[in-house]
């Protein structure tokens, strides 16, 4: 049977005369605009723009599901320790002395020369990070503690201590070599890493955020953690530059065992606590307009933001042609052309349209194609039809209520009244004042409005004074001298990147692309699941599926950490000197940063944020299907079994691929 004899079923195909309505083409992609209409009316989500998440959505974003049984490992080698101290007592129990002197055992345990005996002194000290769990019975009563022991541990030293360890872990060449050489690696090869990474983690995450019931103290203690992260006292430098040497000796395959999700969350949050965040931006932002004699903020973008919708996902390819047809034929569009809902909030849908009521219009020139000079039953009813009645207006004060533009502010430069200005003259003039915007003379009024309105928005930013003071000082450098550069935590940080800084920005983009949920595997590529994939692989579809979740939430986390971590470091690198800011957004284009960005967009986007990627929802989704007790493997009832629990079956022995090796993607 040729293609063209071969017809689609459509209900109710015949017409009034009794001939057989042929398909066409435009009715199926009418019904493919229909469903990406549908799709793209999607709810707004539940986001919140801002620094962080909860606290404790970001304790648990440090951990794997494949870690799990660590907690239990923690828990038995500081009981173990424990019961040598004192017996039959518990932990919150004891006094804050007897607290102290405990710790202060701990930390000399850590100067032991016995890596085993180092270990287990550490997972003791993790344990008291993570709040004594297994002495509590609620979860507030566990951040409580947790909360507690960390003032504790940072009071009695332990973090320098740890700084110390981690130093040595990183120089250990002979830790990375043996990992260069393996075929695969696992959670066993980052062990010690891992421990201390979680404690430091822990450590700045509970110390940099602020409670109303924090003990003073805690808050001398936390200025004081701060201005210690910032300073270079650690080696001559800042600690966020030790994990970024981290990040790019990971990157160039020397040391491919370190656990980089924890690195990369662990520098994201010490460089939020020493430069500050969005909230601690808009003051310094407020600060030094005051100081360069400017009027005040307009309005703080960030509220702006948070106010806009979540995610805007663009229009299909079929929207974008039916818009272009009705352009040219003079038509209102029946739907605006990539229309952003982020701004729905402040620029809603008119009410006036009526939308609905030409969702089944055709149009009368378009004819079938497969039979001359007929036409179309549907365009027939259109031609005989009258139009449909428009709708009763509203009280034109509701309009009121819809506000059009941008929901930010306007702008206006210097430059832009001079180069308006400058282009009117040319016009009913025919010469130009220069530089002049206040002799308005032979100008028709019109002109005048548009002169006074661009005045009113206009807006001096910090990043035009610090550019015409650089020119200033290039122009007049022996009488002006030297500038004077304030030392705050941002310009040493930049001082201190800014050797490296290209190699900083392609480890960070090379992790991203890594971390990419529509990138294929390569065998070049950065192995970036070597503190996810547990040392056995699975030997059951559970597992299975369980390890391809925890792989996606371990992608996802990745994506979250390097993309705040940018935005952070953009931010305030512009705030701090306008060619800061020029330099890092000049290393991220040439690195091809924004090809990899729309990568991210190249998918369907709300399906890839909605996702949740916890193993309950899998152990739930199994005890539904299990059967007579066999676990997850179902008895074939039928010869015709379904082929996705075939393929699940086939992961589940450990299928090999052609070239002999489990693949790890394939679980995904």
């Amino acid at each position: 049977m040729q293609a063209e004899d071969m017809e689609v079923p459509i209900i109710n195909n015949l017409n009034d005369n009794g001939d057989r309505q042929r398909p066409k083409g435009k009715d199926v992609f009418k019904e493919q605009q229909k469903e990406s209409e549908s799709s793209m009316e999607s709810p707004n989500l539940e986001f919140e723009y801002g620094d962080t998440d909860a606290l404790t959505a970001e304790l648990s974003e440090l951990y794997s599901y494949t870690e799990e049984p660590e907690f239990a490992l923690n828990r038995d080698y500081f009981e173990e320790d424990f019961r040598s101290h004192a017996r039959d007592r518990r932990w919150i129990e004891l006094t804050v002395e007897e607290q102290r002197s405990y710790v202060m055992r701990l930390l000399d345990a850590l100067e032991v020369t016995d890596r085993d005996k180092r270990l287990k002194v550490a997972r003791a000290i993790l344990y008291l990070a993570q709040g004594v769990f297994d002495d509590c019975d609620t979860e507030v009563d566990v951040l409580h503690w947790s909360r507690h022991n960390v003032f504790l541990l940072y009071d009695m030293g332990i973090f320098t201590a740890l700084l110390e360890l981690l130093s040595m872990e990183i120089d250990n060449n002979q830790a990375c070599s043996s990992a260069v050489r393996k075929p695969a690696i696992s959670l066993a090869d980052s062990t010690e890493l891992r421990v201390l990474l979680s404690i430091m983690y822990l450590i700045v995450e509970t110390i940099r955020v602020q409670t109303e019931d924090d003990r003073p103290e805690w808050r001398a203690s936390r200025e004081v953690f701060k201005n210690e992260l910032g300073s270079p006292l650690y080696n001559g430098e800042p600690f966020a530059l030790l994990l970024f040497t981290m990040v790019t000796k990971f990157c160039s395959m020397n040391a491919p065992h370190f656990p980089m999700k924890k690195v990369l969350l662990l520098l994201w949050k010490t460089i939020l606590f020493t430069v500050g965040g969005f909230q601690e931006l808009q003051e310094m932002k407020v600060r030094g307009r005051e100081r360069l004699n400017l009027p005040p903020l307009p309005e703080d973008s960030i509220k702006v933001v948070r106010a806009m919708r979540a995610a805007s996902p663009p229009a299909s390819a079929m929207e974008l042609i039916e818009q272009q047809q009705q352009q040219k034929r003079g038509r209102r569009s029946r739907r605006p052309l990539v229309k952003q809902d982020s701004l729905d909030t402040y620029n809603e849908r008119d009410p006036f349209k009526n939308d609905d009521a030409r969702d089944e219009e055709e149009d009368p020139e378009d004819t079938d194609s497969g039979i001359e000079g007929e036409v179309d039953p549907l365009d027939r009813d259109v031609i005989i039809q009258p139009p449909p009645p428009p709708p009763p207006l509203r009280p034109p004060t509701e309009r009121v209520n819809f506000p059009k533009g941008l929901p930010w502010a306007p702008k206006v430069r210097e430059k832009d009244i001079e180069h308006f200005l400058e282009t009117s003259r040319n016009k009913f003039i025919g010469f130009t004042l220069g530089n002049d915007t206040d002799t308005l003379v032979g100008l028709p009024r019109p002109i005048h409005e548009s002169v006074k309105t661009l005045k009113q928005h206009k807006y001096v930013s910090i990043a035009e004074v610090q550019i015409k003071k650089e020119d200033e000082l290039q122009q007049c450098p022996m009488s002006l001298g030297e500038e004077e550069v304030a030392e705050t935590p941002t310009e040493m940080l930049y001082l201190g990147m800014l050797p490296n800084l290209s190699q900083y920005v392609i480890a960070l983009l090379k992790l991203l692309l890594a971390a990419a949920p529509t990138s294929k595997a390569k065998t070049d590529s950065i192995n970036i699941l070597a503190d996810v994939l547990p040392e056995e692989m699975p030997i059951t579809v559970l597992q299975s599926m369980k390890l391809g979740i925890d792989v996606n939430r371990h992608k996802e986390i990745i994506v979250k950490a390097i993309s705040a971590l940018l935005l952070l470091l953009l931010k305030h690198f512009k705030l701090n000197h306008i060619y800061q800011f020029e330099i890092v957004s000049q290393h991220l284009v040439f690195a091809n940063c924004i090809p990899l960005i729309l990568k991210f967009f190249n998918q369907n986007i709300m399906s890839y944020i909605s996702a949740k990627n916890r193993q309950q929802e899998v152990e739930q989704m199994a005890s539904q299907q299990q059967c007579n007790g066999r676990g997850f493997r179902c008895e074939r009832r039928e010869m015709n079994m379904k082929p996705h629990i075939r393929s699940q079956e086939a992961l589940a022995t450990g299928e090999r691929t052609r070239s002999g090796h489990f693949s790890s993607g394939a679980i995904l």
